[in-house]
């Protein structure tokens, strides 16, 4: 018997149909005599159009009501739910957020977790009672309920999964695991069985959707063991605890490096759209320059990633290239351009043509030459590096995008990491 947590998003219960689907997979769980949680996303959709109400209503609302509303979608989920399960003959109760309840901080539509009490969770769950609780929301310090911003179901899923010491926390997704690109790019691509937790976060962070980085951070920092699952394969056999190096579920397990036997060099590789590329040229090569630079983005809090400095000898002056979010392009520009007689610089210039492709793996730790690899194969293909960025378990370059897929199949065969 094991204590398990699932976590099912909006496209796995967008309808009834869908949610009687869901109820049949936990199902699968109690019968096995497992005790579980069950976390809920609202149904597809309705999250956009309960914002789209608020946004009607009054552009500029109170931020506790739009709490109020949007924090709705998750309670007819969980109704819906609990009573499918009743339906198969399975004692199911819904937990609204204030219930558990999951206690937050005061920041409406983006608050964070600060506890959750899994005293009467517990209680019930060893009763043989299956808890169907809302995701994405909670109660603040002044008692009004309180929503968690992007990824709140999955924050809130691994939080409970935490709070009652669950051996696992399965997220149900329209996908049946993380891959080691994406397989609608590369067809070759195929399902890692485990990822550790860091692999995971920075493959999160760098445009793979699986998993909100959030989620994993919290994971990471409780050892709460994730494993991704498809909610739209048909219920089978139960999966239990998984317990450690042995598991060969479904699905991909994501855990601490300790479970993995033998770690990949590389063990997946990440790409993001959303990057703008922007080259502040001709700045005096002197200290304190790259400080007038950022300085003003950072104040203006546009988040800078890659940086690549290049000075000429012949004057003392250099180029200095980094990217922003694709989204914040204009602000850095006008941010910048109202900072030019500061910063000293002649020309701004820009790009948002690029892609951040990035390859990770733990085993980069302990092996030389990973990054070679990567810019010989990439030369070998005509593809020219702007920028590179590393980390101990990452290498970042930005490419022009008509390369993405030419240079995301290349690597995937020069790390063999090809399915067979």
């Amino acid at each position: 018997m094991a204590r398990l947590v699932m976590k099912f998003g909006g496209t796995s219960v967008a309808d009834v149909e869908r949610i009687k689907n869901v109820a049949a997979h936990v199902k699968r769980e109690v019968d096995a005599g497992n005790q579980v949680a069950v976390v809920v996303s609202a149904m597809s959709g309705k999250t956009n159009e309960l914002v789209g109400w608020v946004n009607e209503a009054a552009r500029l609302h109170d931020a506790r009501e739009y709490d109020t509303v949007v924090a709705s979608g998750e309670q007819v989920t969980v109704g819906l739910l609990s009573i499918a399960l009743q339906e198969m003959g399975v004692a199911a109760r819904s937990w609204l957020g204030w219930q558990v309840p999951i206690r937050t901080n005061g920041a409406h539509s983006t608050a964070r977790i600060t506890e959750i009490d899994g005293t009467n969770l517990i209680e019930r769950l060893e009763q043989g009672q299956v808890a169907v609780i809302a995701g994405f929301q909670g109660i603040g310090p002044d008692n009004r309920i309180t929503t968690l911003g992007r990824g709140g179901s999955d924050t809130s899923a691994v939080a409970i999964a935490a709070a009652i010491k669950a051996e696992r926390c399965d997220i149900y997704t329209d996908v049946d695991g993380v891959y080691t690109t994406d397989p609608r790019i590369v067809a070759k691509a195929r399902r890692l069985d485990k990822i550790s937790y860091e692999e995971m976060l920075e493959m999160a962070s760098l445009g793979a959707k699986v998993l909100q980085t959030r989620s994993v951070e919290l994971a990471m920092v409780h050892g709460v063991r994730l494993q991704v699952r498809s909610s739209f394969d048909a219920p089978d056999a139960p999966q239990g605890g998984g317990e450690g190096a042995n598991y060969n579920g479904p699905g991909t397990l994501v855990c601490g490096e300790d479970e993995i036997v033998e770690q990949e060099v590389v063990s997946g590789i990440a790409y993001t759209k959303d990057e703008a590329k922007i080259t502040v040229q001709k700045v005096q090569d002197q200290p304190g320059v790259a400080a007038k630079i950022f300085g003003p983005l950072a104040d203006a809090s546009i988040n800078v990633d890659m940086i690549v400095q290049d000075v000429s000898e012949e004057d003392k002056r250099t180029d200095v290239t980094f990217t922003v979010p694709a989204s914040d392009l204009a602000r850095a520009e006008d941010v910048l351009r109202k900072a030019q007689a500061d910063i000293g610089f002649e020309e701004l210039k820009s790009d948002t043509d690029v892609v951040k492709l990035s390859i990770i793996g733990v085993g980069m730790r302990s092996h030389a030459g990973v990054a070679q690899k990567m810019f010989q194969t990439l030369a070998d293909k005509g593809i020219n590096i702007h920028v590179i960025s590393t980390s101990e378990i990452k290498v970042s370059v930005l490419i022009d995008a008509e390369y993405t897929e030419l240079a995301l199949r290349a690597l995937h065969s020069a790390y063999e990491l090809d399915a067979a």
